[in-house]
Formats: structure tokens, C-alpha cells, sequence
């Protein structure tokens, strides 16, 4: 799979996809999306977390459920979830020589699977491996937009946008409005659309898009009024998901329709927990809290999400990609950190730590360079002990490299 296309890892604004190479492999596989019901969720942030707990929900509904999202941290396992938990090796395994013999087939008949992408592929094992387990319901997270996603393969029962916000602009579009049409995009005819997202100004209103994409489409929109830090939005938002299902017929395992008040209790929170969101760690006597936030809003909500446990300025280890809004990133950062150690990853479309570091001490940061993100890590500590606590943000990739090097430490 590393030897053909994989967008995750490519610089975007080269950006050029097109449904038909998913759905010539799922035809090729036998359309296992057809045999399971699904939720399908987009938006700029928070669709990784409002898809667990959706599937937290079900799960304890009696419901067997897979949740497919995207990227993984440590391990592509954690992509396919199936029960509360990522999929086993040789189940992975399976799925994806699923897909990849399907690939082989298009090829070799000239058809669109010949050309199927890295995520492609990942996308039809998971729906291989949900149908091939019996899931009855999967809980589907887009990768990148949602009208061309390969996730928009599948129509969900239930859709949702999250929110709206600037990223990925080379490929997305300019304004949060165009983003927005992209994101809403995966809303089938006659569907309904749940979403967080509010009203703009006239020139730019992700919700004025909306509108007129469901009416276009003889869908429902539903907005939701969110308030709160990230987390308490996400799981409202969930909850909401599960009124509407239930609403729309979906009943337990004991026959009760299905309800938000499944997210109650510790249980859910438990089933609910994906790595590289909202994670706490200690080294030492060193708070750490580990989050993959990348846009202005994410990082700015956390920081206030954050102030009533850790009043001080955090010290930072920050990477960023290359197709991020770097500016508004590190502006909403200003005033509210200590030093900021900026880093890369092995791996990813990242800027180098260089890059980064001048674009911080061009927004008025106290800036560290680091490109080794152990090293970065290392030294955040050492400046934190003694009454201080660290902040990772910034990247999945970045993530990926330090969360086992925490969980290694915590204490």
C-alpha cells in the first residue's frame, strides 16, 4: 500500500480525486457498505470524538458497531473499530487483501479501482470488515471534506457537520461558505443533516450553504446550539445524534428506542476514548495534555478548556502542517503560552521546525527550534519541573511520535 497514493502524507494542493475508484472496489468486494447501517460525520474538528461517542452509544445499547475514522496515532488498527476496540492484526489484515485484490482486478480490467488510493483502500476494508463481523451499525468519519471523500461512498441514515472553519483551503475552497458545501456534500436526497455549525455574515455563512444544500437535496438540517469546551460540544452533539436515530425508529437490543442518555456514566466515557484527543498524562511532577489540534478555534478552545486546571502559561511542543492556517494558529497561541518549542515529524506533510520557529517569532512567541520532537519533548519537561505543565499540540503526526514515548513515562 505504500507504493501507491496516499494523500495523508502528499501535499494537497495537488490535491485530485474522483468516487469512482471506492465505489468500482466495493462493487468488485460485493458492496459490503449495503449490508450494515450507517452515521456518517464530517466537519473541520471534533468529527473523531462526536463519532465515539456515537458508537459509545450504540455499543451500550446492545448494538454491535464499528466506528471507521481517520488518521491513526500509533497504529492503522485504531482506524477500524469494532466493539470499543481496534480490530485485530490478521482481521485488518484480511480486509485490506480484500481491497487490494479488488484494486488488482480494476486494474487488470481497465476499470477506476485500478486506481484507488491509499485511503481507498483503507476505507473498503473497513466496510469489508464491519459487514464480514455482523456490525449492524458503523459510524463513519471523512477523511477530507466530504463530497469527495471516499467515505461519501456511503449514505448515512444520519449525517452530520460539525463545524466549519478554514483548512485545507487549497483544496476545500476559500470560505468557510465553500468549505461548507464541501463538508455537506455527504447529506443524501431526503436525508437529514445534524450540525454545530452557525450562522456567518452575509458574504460568508457556512449555514446559509447548508440550508440550501438540504433544500436542493429535500434533506432535513437540523442545527444545534453548542456552548462549552470542545469535549462537553462534541458529546452534546453525539447525544443529539442518538435522539434522532431513535426518533427515526433505531431501538436497542431490548427493544427501547435509542437515546443521548446512553452517553451518561462512566462507561460510555470509557468506550468513548480515542487516542491523541484530550489526553492526560504526568511525568514526574509534569502535567502533560497531549491534543492533535490544528486550527485557530481547536487551539484557542483548548487553552480555554484548559486555564481552570493549569492557570500558568504552558510550555509548548508544537508542529504544524504544511496546508494549516500557520497564522491564525500561532495568533491565537499569543499571550497565552510560555516557550514554544517548535518541532517536525519523520513522517507527514509537516514544516520543518525552522519554517515554524520564524513564522512563531513573527507572531510575537517565545520560540524554542527543535527539530527532534523526543529532544523538544525533552526540554519542555526539564523547563516545566517544578510547578510548570506542557502542551502537544498541533499535528496527528506529531501525536503519534511522542504519545507511546508518554505513555513509556506517566506516572
Amino acid at each position: 500500500m505504500d507504493t501507491i497514493v496516499d494523500w495523508e502524507r502528499r501535499d494537497r494542493r495537488d490535491w485530485e480525486r474522483d468516487l469512482q475508484p471506492v465505489r468500482d472496489l466495493l462493487a468488485r468486494m460485493g458492496n459490503p457498505e449495503r449490508r450494515f447501517r450507517a452515521v456518517h460525520v464530517a466537519g473541520t474538528k471534533g468529527k473523531g470524538s462526536v463519532c465515539a461517542w456515537v458508537g459509545a452509544g450504540l455499543e451500550r445499547a446492545g448494538r454491535k458497531t464499528g466506528v471507521y475514522a481517520s488518521p491513526h496515532v500509533e497504529h492503522p488498527r485504531e482506524r477500524v473499530r469494532v466493539g470499543g476496540e481496534g480490530v485485530a492484526d490478521d482481521v485488518l489484515a484480511e480486509g485490506l487483501e480484500a481491497a487490494w485484490g479488488a484494486r488488482e482486478a480494476g486494474a487488470a480490467a481497465g476499470t477506476p479501482a485500478g486506481a484507488a488510493t491509499w485511503f481507498d483502500l483503507m476505507t473498503a476494508a473497513a466496510f469489508h470488515i464491519f459487514a464480514s463481523q455482523g456490525v449492524e451499525w458503523g459510524v463513519i468519519e471523512v477523511g477530507l471534506g466530504g463530497r469527495l471523500d471516499s467515505t461519501n461512498a456511503i449514505d448515512g441514515e444520519v449525517c452530520v457537520v460539525t463545524n466549519v472553519d478554514l483548512e485545507h483551503t487549497a483544496v476545500l475552497g476559500d470560505t468557510r461558505a465553500e468549505i461548507a458545501r464541501e463538508k455537506g456534500s455527504i447529506v443524501p436526497a431526503k436525508g437529514v443533516l445534524l450540525t454545530g455549525v452557525t450562522r456567518g455574515a452575509p458574504e460568508d455563512d457556512p449555514l446559509a450553504v447548508l440550508e440550501a444544500l438540504c433544500a436542493e437535496r429535500g434533506a432535513r438540517l437540523v442545527p444545534i446550539v453548542l456552548a462549552g469546551p470542545f469535549p462537553s460540544r462534541n458529546r452534546i452533539l453525539a447525544a443529539r445524534v442518538l435522539d434522532e436515530l431513535g426518533a427515526r425508529g433505531a431501538v436497542g437490543a431490548d427493544g427501547a428506542a435509542i437515546t443521548g442518555a446512553l452517553l451518561d456514566g462512566p462507561e460510555a466515557r470509557a468506550l468513548a476514548r480515542i487516542p491523541g484527543r484530550w489526553e492526560d498524562f504526568r511525568v514526574g511532577d509534569v502535567p502533560v495534555h497531549l491534543d492533535a489540534a490544528h486550527v485557530a478555534s481547536s487551539v484557542s478552545a483548548l487553552l480555554d478548556g484548559l486555564t481552570a486546571r493549569f492557570p500558568d502559561p504552558p510550555r509548548v511542543v508544537l508542529a504544524l502542517g504544511k496546508d494549516k492556517q500557520h497564522a491564525a494558529v500561532l495568533k491565537a497561541m499569543h499571550g497565552r503560552t510560555d516557550t514554544v518549542w517548535c518541532t517536525t515529524s519523520r513522517t507527514g506533510p509537516l514544516l520543518a521546525a525552522e519554517d515554524l520557529a520564524e513564522r512563531a517569532r513573527t507572531a510575537g512567541l517565545r520560540v524554542a527550534c527543535e527539530p527532534d520532537p523526543h529532544r523538544a519533548l525533552d526540554l519542555a519537561l526539564a523547563d516545566a519541573a517544578g510547578g510548570g505543565w506542557v502542551l502537544v499540540i498541533g499535528s496527528f503526526y506529531l501525536a503519534g511520535e511522542l504519545r507511546p514515548r508518554l505513555t513509556a513515562l506517566a506516572t
